[in-house]
Order: C-alpha cells, then sequence, then structure tokens
C-alpha cells in the first residue's frame, strides 16, 4: 500500500501478543508506517478497543480518515475465547494479581456449568472489576486498587448474545462468548464462579472477532512492520 492509502484511510488487524499493552502495539504499528513513508507527527492513527496486555487476539487499528469509524467499530459485538479456572478468585478477576482466596470445587459438574450458563445469556447487569480505566473522582479505578482503596463500581447493562463451554476439565473451563460493547470478561469469570458457589478469574483471553473483523486475518506488530 501507498502513503496516501494510509492517510486516506486503512483499516489494519493486529494480532496483539500476549503481555503487551493495546498501546504498545499501536505504537508499534504507528512508527514503522511513520519512518517506511516519512509520515509527520499529525498523522493519525487509533485502536477501536483496548484489551488487557493478558489477553491477546484481534485489534482494529484505524488511519488517517478512518478514524472517525473507530466509535462505529467499537459499538459491534465481540467474540471472545479464554479460559476460567474455578475454584479461587484474584483482587484484577484474572492472572496480574495473586490469589486471594479459595474455594471448593467438588460439588461442581459439567451439568450444572451448563445450566449456569442459561443465567448470563441476554441482558444482564455487570459490575466492571476494580481494576480497570474506568473513571471516578477522576481517577482510574485500578489507582484506587493499588492504594488499598475500596470504591463503589456501578452496574451496567450489556448483553451476552452467546455463551459456549468448549472445554469441561476441572479446575479448568475453555469458553467462547459473544458480546456487546463494555462486557468485562473478567466481571463474567467472577460472577461465574459465585454462580456455581465457588470462585472462579480469568487464567487466558483471546478476542477473536469485533463485528465482521476476525483475527484469522491479522498479523502480528512485528508481521506487519516486516510486510511494509
Amino acid at each position: 500500500m501507498s502513503k496516501e492509502s494510509f492517510l486516506e484511510g486503512q483499516i489494519v488487524l493486529i494480532d496483539k501478543p500476549y503481555e503487551w499493552s493495546s498501546f504498545q502495539a499501536l505504537n508499534k504499528v504507528k512508527w514503522a508506517l511513520r519512518k517506511k513513508f516519512e509520515l509527520n507527527k499529525k498523522f493519525k492513527i487509533g485502536h477501536a478497543g483496548t484489551l488487557d496486555p493478558l489477553a491477546t487476539g484481534l485489534l482494529v487499528i484505524c488511519t488517517g480518515k478512518f478514524t472517525k469509524r473507530i466509535p462505529e467499530i467499537q459499538e459491534q459485538t465481540k467474540e471472545y475465547t479464554g479460559t476460567f479456572t474455578l475454584g479461587a478468585t484474584t483482587p484484577s478477576y484474572d492472572l496480574e494479581t495473586e490469589l486471594d482466596k479459595t474455594y471448593p470445587i467438588s460439588h461442581i459438574t459439567e451439568d450444572s456449568v451448563q445450566r449456569t450458563l442459561e443465567l448470563f445469556k441476554g441482558k444482564i447487569e455487570q459490575t466492571p472489576p476494580l481494576f480497570s480505566a474506568l473513571k471516578k473522582e477522576g481517577k482510574r479505578l485500578y489507582e484506587f486498587a493499588r492504594e488499598g482503596k475500596q470504591v463503589e463500581v456501578k452496574s451496567r447493562t450489556i448483553e451476552i448474545h452467546s455463551f459456549e463451554i468448549a472445554r469441561f476439565d476441572l479446575p479448568e473451563v475453555d469458553f467462547k462468548v459473544i458480546c456487546s460493547k463494555g462486557t468485562y470478561i473478567r466481571s463474567l469469570a467472577h460472577e461465574f464462579g459465585q454462580a456455581l458457589h465457588s470462585g472462579a478469574y480469568l487464567s487466558a483471553l483471546r478476542r477473536t472477532r469485533i463485528g465482521s473483523f476476525n483475527v484469522s486475518n491479522a498479523v502480528t506488530p512485528e508481521v506487519f512492520k516486516q510486510n511494509l
């Protein structure tokens, strides 16, 4: 592609690596484009939806005039695959923090897991995790969390379009979920564990689709740079 095509507007599908922030992945693409085409600092580029560093998968990056499409893309449904680990919890609801409590899992069966899935389908109220970038009183929630402060986090209405179990092998349960904007899969893991009268945390997560954009058509930031 030419310099003009990226300035006019392109959509770049990136497969974000594990432990990379979304900003790092975006920055890698931005600097590769700036160096290749000698673009100035005013070159527009952004991504449609942050992924946590411990998650992998689809990051939709828009350049040039296509950055105006970011809000539209963010509104589209998202598909994730991953793993819940049952029988324990962490303050962040994932592996960012250490285990804080353990729970029995001997009462959990594949049948009880399947029945519990039904509680989370459709429109539901979900409370975002305290370890998140949402703002309260001008501060990110994770700042309060890291200071050990408890703050009230309001629930929000989200929609789970599809929720399936791909593998049942206690303490691990692999899943696939299709959901609306604003869904926290970490919170889904935590609340799923509570519904099973146990605990759970998110131990693996991969975003596979946003709207019609699929991770199967994405490349890593390094491959994108090499292919320019």
